[in-house]
């Protein structure tokens, strides 16, 4: 039986690119995908075979957008709020985050609406941190996606999402948490009353999305908190969701004998900020080292090293499986993807769960976090030289990306939406 799914994704490549490679294996199991994706993502999504049907999350721009181009706007215009604690950004980043996305949830609400109506789907997958109400009282099945850090999704036991505390120490926790109700208790009163007014089930306590008929979340089982906070029966890790929609990709220089590659992204958004991403560049430029570099929407701002080469936009799942290690802002995609390919990562976190992730990976051993704008020049290349030095740890993770490859998170995510729309 042929289903119709509408999929729609954060307007971030992270969640569009993951919506777009689970969507991808349906489409070609002879399913209809539609994606109510934002309408900066316009031809994108058509161009790898599915039906576009977009909403605006604010007046639309005089102007054609890049995709996501409002918050990489936004991540630009916050920049120097990404130096303060995580407990200070809960105030001056997280919270106007949270705003900005529950302004756009009430602007397109009549527009999903209308897209329901026209698309009549048989399921809605929603891969996205906050409820749109009309995708919940469609009376469709409903899948929710994580493909953000799990502690997403609270519990006792684990530390306070976007706080990169540590899991075995917690001191810092409940003071975080306070801190947390403090800025967000007044803005998530409001929106669970304006969701509850639209026809939903009360939110969950001071979270601001609804579980699902079947929720999935994107995490492998080496990192996840499952032990200290068991989730329900409807609720299934994906130990990876790795898109196989990118283009191959052939290094375009020689490798130079004895010498390790390595893959330098911050992320669509985080190389907005060209000055950390020239730091980490000038520091990279005095290693023996081959860099592979995502350089994002301000690239041309960017000047490279000569042991470097980098684009505004490469094909990131066919570039990590050639290299040794991955520094990385922690963004969920990047951190699971560099796991499937089991590689040692270098992460400085910027904001949201970035954090989070940073901490898991730090210390369960599979990589270092570092402070993203005050570390030293020798603390840098101190972990390059220990993670590609390291051979036990890089053998535990060559051989934890064969298991996590073998389990087939994408197609498992396939067979469980398919099974939800045929139940």
């Amino acid at each position: 039986m042929s289903l119709t799914i509408l999929f729609m994704p954060e307007s971030a490549y992270g969640p569009t690119n993951n919506s777009a490679g689970i969507g991808d294996i349906l489409r070609r199991r002879g399913h209809r995908v539609v994606f109510a994706a934002e309408a900066s993502w316009k031809g994108k999504l058509e161009a790898l075979g599915f039906e576009e049907d977009l909403v605006d999350l604010a007046p639309p721009a005089e102007e054609e957008q890049d995709p996501g181009q409002f918050w990489k706007d936004f991540i630009r215009d916050t920049a120097p709020e990404y130096r303060k604690s995580t407990r200070e950004q809960l105030e001056t980043v997280t919270a106007p985050i949270w705003k900005e996305l529950i302004d756009g949830a009430k602007y397109c609400e009549p527009q999903l609406k209308e897209i329901i109506e026209r698309v009549q789907p048989d399921v809605i997958v929603e891969d996205n941190v906050l409820t749109f109400p009309a995708l919940l009282t469609a009376g469709k099945k409903f899948v929710r996606i994580v493909s953000c850090n799990p502690l997403e999704v609270r519990g006792e036991g684990i530390p306070p999402v976007f706080s990169g505390l540590p899991a075995a120490d917690r001191a810092e926790w409940d003071a975080f948490r306070a801190e947390y109700d403090r800025t967000h208790r007044e803005m998530w009163t409001a929106w669970n009353e304006w969701c509850v007014e639209q026809g939903t089930e009360p939110l969950p306590e001071l979270d601001f999305i609804h579980e699902g008929d079947l929720n999935l979340y994107v995490y492998p089982e080496l990192l996840d908190y499952v032990d200290a906070r068991p989730l329900g029966a409807n609720w299934h890790r994906l130990d990876s969701s790795v898109r196989e929609t990118d283009e191959d990709f052939e290094l375009p220089f020689e490798r130079n004998e004895g010498a390790s590659l390595v893959y330098f992204s911050l992320g669509s958004l985080g190389s907005a900020d060209v000055g950390l991403m020239q730091r980490v560049i000038d520091v990279l430029g005095t290693t023996p080292h081959q860099y592979v570099v995502s350089m994002g929407p301000l690239h041309e701002e960017i000047k490279l090293a000569g042991n470097m080469w980098g684009a505004e936009f490469l094909p990131q799942t066919k570039i990590i499986p050639q290299c040794d290690l991955v520094i990385t802002h922690g963004g969920n995609n990047t951190t699971t993807e560099a796991l499937h390919f089991g590689k040692p990562m270098i992460l400085l976190p910027l904001f949201w769960d970035q954090y989070d992730n940073a901490q898991r990976v730090h210390e369960l051993g599979y990589g270092v976090r570092l402070s993203t704008y005050t570390f030293t020049d020798e603390e840098l290349t101190g972990a390059l030289d220990r993670l590609l030095g390291d051979e036990e740890m890089r053998a535990k993770l060559a051989a934890a990306g064969e298991e996590i490859r073998r389990r087939d998170g994408l197609r498992r995510a396939a067979d469980l939406i398919e099974e939800l729309g045929r139940s």
